[in-house]
């Protein structure tokens, strides 16, 4: 145990155990940074009023040891290609991570500690990437973080598949670990279930997670709904586990070497992901609130806060103590950072001059630049009035582009027959030994088999983005993406360049019925800040909508796509308008004959522009002049300059209708006062997708109808909001009425 050695003296009170460190080189300095720790955590969230004091202090021996002794990172670089990666799943512990940064010297000052949680800090409530220098991923929805480690370590793998297969494990400049720390209550959400299996599955043996097991949660001892074995259950996931218990004797002692000597054995483990609980007592040593559910998520007391300081050989009175000589040995890790960094260099150059063609490649990935003349593999669809399926367009344009983009890949949740996600003759990401008879790949392969996991599926997705090399993709029905819609809003905030598939986008679906059929999907998504919500008319929309959003790597993307066929519209004979508006997120599909204003405007998305179409021709042959507007993405419309909006949807035309197979919400303000939403405003039945078309008054009359509607509406005074919305599962959901 550290004493008096070349540190100094360990000044706390002798009830206090001292850490067990000798083999993790701990002398009475390494120590008090860790005693300063637990206490730079009870002062900040003490002096904001709120937060999460108790995780931070328990678990500063275990961060400390991360960074101080085991991960390979460098505090100058935190975007090292080289360096080991840090999830901090349980984010409303941020402080555990923003505090090792501090010590660290990634750039955070003792100043943004004091500034925890407060309006322009850098160390809001949940540690957000992007926006604090050597936070990796977003977090604070638990399980979120550690589902999205698993796919930071696929991610891995496939990218050394692609740089440098050939390698022996170990000496890859590539090779990297992720290392979690996870709570219980990471524990409890079953996105981490779902994820957890499907990392034993793959035998990601470059992952390790640190379960801290304090039993407590907001609700106190989590014995109230929490008794499961933990370990038990990941050995059966297949993962190496082991515990380190620092209650075990009675008295509590932080048995450092113990999970170093744990640290070291899972990394040894290069077959299997590895699973640490550690046993702790949240808060310790707080004299009063240690192993409480107040320890956990609120202040400590100025009280509480002064008697610990006095156990650990502080000043009582002090606020933010942190002494000279603490902070020059925790700094000097960042020495030791730029040694192996160096040492690194040098791999990295050699392999640079060994692989001239793969470190081409890599400066692509790395600046996230598409290759020259990829677009020239984008296919083109000839007219086709039987139609495809642009979940089946899709599915043609990733194949097409598998030689070119090797950076894309991805998958399905168990659906990639229905989602079109797999991309021809490209093998299957999964291990050697676990290949079937109709998937075969290896470690490095391509297609990606979540199973039926799409909580996790989203959370992987992020994961693998997180990485920066890749650019991947997951597919399922669009009703399912409300199991992903937490990794999706994640996405959005981390600005991720994610791309879900999300086909069966309507009651076009069909006999599944409506527990399959969404509803509310389009408009729950279009909420989300920051996703683009993209679907596609026809097949060479889906081209020009898959182009677009390859092109954009700071977003991810809903391409929301359809079972049944639909018309490839045939764009050369001046009737429609080409297919690359679509990149725009809305244009002018057709116009009126002879160039005249149009008298009325149908905005339609996916398989309903079809039906805009067939309404337009109705119109027609009554006199009037009609344009059909094609708005594949509203988001991407929105960012167009006012001009070109106002040429697609010219202000002076009041008359419009909307036409989509989902709820209206929102389309108000596309259509405005005068206008007219034909929508699916209740739930869908099992039929064929023609009858529930015709059913539910989604059809070329009822759009029809509507057109005139808003005409005739264009001459009574405006109407704030529009008319009132009067469909009912009967009326049909045929949208306004006036």
């Amino acid at each position: 145990m550290p004493s008096e050695q070349s540190g100094g003296t360990v000044r706390r009170d002798k009830s206090l155990a001292l850490p067990v460190a000798g083999q993790a080189g701990w002398d009475a300095v390494d120590v008090r940074a860790v005693d300063t720790v637990r206490l730079l955590a009870a002062d900040a969230v003490q002096k904001v009023g709120n937060g999460h004091p108790g995780t931070a202090m328990s678990l500063a021996p275990l961060a400390y040891l991360l960074f101080q002794n085991v991960m390979r990172h460098d505090p100058a670089d935190d975007q090292w290609l080289g360096r080991d990666r840090f999830v901090l799943s349980c984010g409303h512990s941020s402080l555990t991570l923003y505090i090792q940064l501090y010590l660290a010297g990634y750039g955070l000052e003792l100043s943004d500690l004091e500034a925890y949680r407060t309006w322009g800090s850098a160390t809001p409530g949940h540690p957000e990437h992007h926006h604090t220098g050597g936070v990796e991923i977003t977090t604070g929805p638990l399980g979120q973080g550690l589902a999205s480690a698993v796919g930071m370590a696929m991610a891995a793998r496939r990218e050394r598949g692609l740089l440098d297969p050939d390698a022996e494990a170990g000496t890859s400049p590539f090779d990297h670990h992720v290392y979690v720390i996870a709570s219980d209550g990471d524990l409890m959400e079953g996105v981490s279930a779902e994820a957890a299996s499907l990392a034993g599955h793959q035998e990601l043996g470059d992952l390790t997670v640190f379960y801290d097991s304090n039993h407590i949660s907001i609700e106190d001892d989590t014995d109230v709904a929490f008794s499961e074995d933990v370990p038990a259950r990941f050995a059966a996931y297949g993962w190496h586990v082991q515990t380190v218990d620092w209650t075990s004797t009675g008295t509590y002692v932080e048995d450092v070497d113990a999970l170093l000597a744990a640290t070291k054995a899972a990394r040894a483990e290069t077959g299997r992901p590895s699973l640490i609980m550690l046993r702790t007592l949240i808060g310790w040593p707080a004299p009063t609130k240690q192993n409480t559910g107040k320890a956990h998520g609120s202040a400590l007391g100025e009280d509480e806060i002064a008697a610990t300081k006095q156990l650990l050989g502080f000043d009582p009175a002090g606020q933010f103590t942190v002494e000279d000589q603490v902070l020059a040995h925790t700094r000097e890790v960042r020495d030791r950072g730029r040694q192996a960094h160096a040492e690194w260099e040098e791999r990295f150059a050699a392999w640079r001059t060994a692989n001239p063609e793969r470190a081409a490649l890599l400066d692509r990935l790395q600046d996230q630049r598409l290759p020259e003349g990829w677009t020239d593999a984008l296919p083109v669809f000839p007219a086709d009035s039987k139609g495809m399926a642009t979940r089946a367009a899709s599915g043609k344009v990733l194949s097409a582009l598998a030689p070119f983009l090797p950076e894309l890949w991805g998958g399905s949740a168990d659906l990639a027959g229905s989602n079109n996600t797999t991309m021809d003759g490209e093998p299957s990401f999964v291990p050697t030994d676990r290949q079937t008879k109709d998937w075969k790949g290896g470690p490095y392969g391509r297609t990606l088999h979540f199973g039926i996991r799409e909580h996790a599926m989203g959370a992987i997705l992020n994961g693998i983005a997180l990485q920066s090399l890749t650019r991947p993709y997951g597919g399922t029905f669009l009703t399912f993406s409300d199991y992903m819609r937490p990794a999706v809003r994640l996405a959005a905030l981390m600005q991720l360049p994610a791309t879900y598939i999300w086909t069966h986008d309507s009651i076009g679906l069909g006999e599944d019925g409506p527990t399959h059929q969404p509803v509310e999907h389009l408009a729950a998504l279009r909420a989300i800040p920051g996703l683009d919500v993209v679907r596609p008319a026809d097949a060479n929309e889906t081209t020009a909508c898959w182009r677009a959003i390859l092109e954009h790597g700071d977003r991810p993307a809903g391409l929301i796509l359809s079972r049944q066929n639909l018309p490839v519209l045939d764009r050369g004979n001046g009737e429609y308008s080409p297919a690359e508006g679509a990149a725009r997120g809305g244009y002018i599909l057709a116009d009126p004959a002879g160039g005249t204003e149009p008298e009325v405007i149908l905005v339609a998305t996916g398989s309903e522009v079809q039906i805009a179409l067939d309404a337009r021709t109705l119109l027609a042959a009554d006199g009037l002049a009609v344009r059909v507007v094609s708005m594949p993405c509203r988001e991407w419309f929105a960012t167009q300059p006012l001009d070109y909006q106002d040429r697609v949807l010219p202000p002076q035309v009041r008359a419009r209708v909307s036409v989509e197979a989902a709820i209206g919400q929102g389309w108000r303000d596309v259509v405005g006062d005068a206008g007219r939403i034909i929508s699916l405003e209740h739930y869908g039945a099992s039929a064929d997708y023609q009858r529930l078309y015709t059913e539910f008054g989604i059809t070329p009359e009822a759009v029809a109808a509507a057109a005139r509607d808003s005409i005739a509406d264009t001459q009574r005074a405006p109407r704030p909001g529009g008319h009132h919305q009067t469909s009912t599962p009967t009326s049909g959901g045929t949208g306004d009425r006036p």
